[in-house]
């Protein structure tokens, strides 16, 4: 049953489908900007414009849906420009929505791009993040989101009762229907490189390991994913994708709840940078890694390859 193309394909067990894949997208401020990320090649920071022309061949291409990540034009102590009315991240939503009433609208809710100390909220005089402080400013930032046209929003600052003051919010405010992908487990984790350079979000100060995860923890990682859904998350999610299979695997068993993994920065980053070397396939490799991700669980797919994947699907990938 491994002889042609065509029986390898016959009995398939796991197959990827564009509406599995959910590409990321940085937006900033300006027209026309088109701004490299050199440590995510093929990846850029956007201006809103050019957001809708991105997100434009998204939906050509049959991707399921974006997240959104904002670069705001100025920063504060307490990350104000998460939740005003005309921050990027809303302007964009509101014209992504306009342009595409059917693509699904993904804004990731933190503040760490938004302070001028890169942590996820608000600090206390000891200098750690006020977690009570932090999660109000992070139910502000999710009830303007979903105002803006946000189908789902990803609270990712790793707040002890963060899923819990965001769902009260968005009902307290009528957006009942606006659903919460929970990063239930998000590790603190070496392969965020990129993306701290991409989105200007790296501490100014210290880290994040006093309330991201220990990569060490697999049980504790359920327990929060337990918590998540008690609370009320509608969907879960597990970061970094490929050094959590097992984590993946594990809480597919256990929950019911769609379940998300992300392909972060640093994982897209090492295939890109050995396929230039010569010294792996670089299709081969993207298209094997994302399928990991969803036989091990996953339901869809956050990745910076998404175009790339799609474009391999349609040539017929084997």
């Amino acid at each position: 049953m491994r002889r042609t193309a065509a029986l390898r394909s016959l009995v398939r067990e796991t197959r990827l489908h564009p509406r599995q894949l959910v590409a990321p997208i940085f937006v900033q401020p300006g027209r026309a900007v088109r701004d490299p990320i050199s440590s995510l090649p093929g990846v850029a920071r956007l201006s809103p414009d050019e957001a809708v022309a991105e997100t434009a061949r998204f939906s050509e291409l049959g991707i399921g849906g974006v997240i959104l990540f904002g670069l705001p034009a100025s920063k504060d102590p307490e990350g104000s420009g998460a939740w005003i009315e005309d921050g990027i991240v809303q302007e964009t939503l509101r014209r992504l929505r306009q342009a595409n009433p059917d693509l699904v609208l993904i804004a990731d809710t933190c503040l760490c791009e938004y302070t001028d100390h890169g942590h996820c909220g608000p600090l206390a005089p000891d200098g750690t993040v006020d977690n009570d402080a932090a999660i109000g400013r992070l139910a502000q930032t999710a009830v303007s989101q979903a105002r803006a046209g946000a189908d789902i929003v990803a609270p990712s600052a790793m707040m002890d009762g963060q899923v819990a003051a965001i769902r009260a919010a968005l009902d307290a405010d009528g957006a009942t229907g606006t659903a919460i992908l929970a990063y239930a487990a998000k590790t603190s984790s070496a392969y965020y490189g990129p993306f701290r350079e991409a989105a200007d979000s790296a501490p100014a100060f210290g880290d994040r390991r006093g309330y991201q995860m220990d990569p060490a923890n697999r049980r504790e990682a359920l327990r929060e994913m337990a918590i998540d859904v008690e609370e009320g998350a509608d969907a879960l999610l597990i970061k970094p994708a490929m050094p959590s299979l097992d984590i993946l695997a594990a809480a597919r068993a256990r929950f019911e709840l769609p379940i998300a993994a992300y392909q972060v920065s640093g994982e897209y980053a090492q295939i890109e940078a050995a396929a230039r070397l010569g010294w792996i396939d670089r299709r081969r490799t993207h298209l094997e890694a994302a399928t990991s991700i969803v036989r091990a669980g996953a339901d869809f797919v956050i990745t910076y390859a998404a175009a790339d994947l799609v474009t391999w699907f349609r040539e017929g990938a084997d």
